[in-house]
């Protein structure tokens, strides 16, 4: 069973690619990521894979190895870009999300899935973004995710190969299990708020980005889809393996009542225990 599970995880992308965006710069794919390569960044305007619960439960360790992706075209960023920049080399798909195989570990450390971070973002809200996801994928058994920098706003660039620092990044997340979507868009810099806080319209990302979004979904659903901000449905907890996991905020079965008069099935983190939706009964 574990042999048969590996083989699938590793097939070949384009198996699992419904709902990749369209590439506007170089398309560069490897084995279970894809990204659209921009090279008067030295970075892609997005990342985009499918992660499922046995990719985060494998036991495959972090491998570390820096280098330049030989299949960019124009070269990639290189390690120097980064050195004594005071920026991280800041994964956009993040490595602990390729634990089942080496290939892909190994892979994640491509500079081309590399942008420049500040360092309090990287190893702070981001980081625990990037945890939440993960738990979305372990509870789900498959997501969709694309992210990247926002290429349009900056903060100047490092190195000799002018690698910009982006203003702001994004996620979008697609759950096709419960038919849900979910963005964010995050400052380049030390924040403090909850991951919530950060959540914005699949629209405005794609207004922000120029990026069209899980276009392969029926125009109905994707018009629904992209335009609700409401994240009440959705658990913020971090993942920390398959025995633990915390909490961005407590969050529990919204103390509402529906029109039927049946208890509301939404989770939530607020502090007076109701979701969005039924707030007004908090009153």
């Amino acid at each position: 069973m574990k042999n048969l599970i590996l083989i699938l995880a590793l097939l070949p992308l384009t198996l699992f690619a419904q709902y990749q965006p369209e590439a506007s710069g170089e398309l560069i794919k490897h084995a279970c990521y894809s990204l659209d390569y921009h090279e008067g960044a030295e970075q892609p305007s997005w990342v985009y894979y499918r992660l499922t619960k046995e990719m985060i439960c494998g036991n495959i360790s972090r491998t570390d190895n820096f280098r330049e992706d030989p299949k960019v075209s124009t070269g990639s960023a290189t390690l120097e870009d980064y050195k004594s920049s005071g920026y991280d080399r800041g994964h956009l798909a993040p490595a602990a999300d390729f634990k089942h195989s080496k290939v892909a570990m190994s892979e994640s450390f491509y500079m081309s899935n590399m942008s420049a971070q500040d360092p309090g973002f990287n190893r702070g809200k981001w980081k625990t973004l990037e945890a939440v996801v993960r738990q979305w994928a372990f509870e789900k058994g498959e997501i969709y995710v694309v992210t990247g920098g926002i290429l349009s706003s900056d903060k100047g660039h490092i190195g000799t190969n002018s690698v910009l620092i982006p203003n702001f990044y994004y996620k979008v997340i697609y759950s096709p299990s419960d038919n849900k979507m979910i963005g964010f868009c995050m400052a380049n810099e030390k924040l403090t708020g909850k991951v919530q806080d950060y959540v914005e319209t699949v629209d405005a990302i794609e207004a922000r980005t120029g990026v069209d979004f899980f276009y392969q979904l029926e125009d109905e659903i994707e018009e629904k889809l992209e335009a609700d901000n409401d994240y009440s449905d959705w658990a913020f907890n971090e993942f920390k393996g398959t025995s633990k996991v915390t909490s961005e905020g407590t969050s529990a079965q919204c103390k509402g009542l529906t029109q039927s008069g049946s208890r509301c099935k939404r989770k939530t983190s607020t502090t007076n225990g109701y979701c969005h939706q039924h707030q007004g009964q908090a009153k």
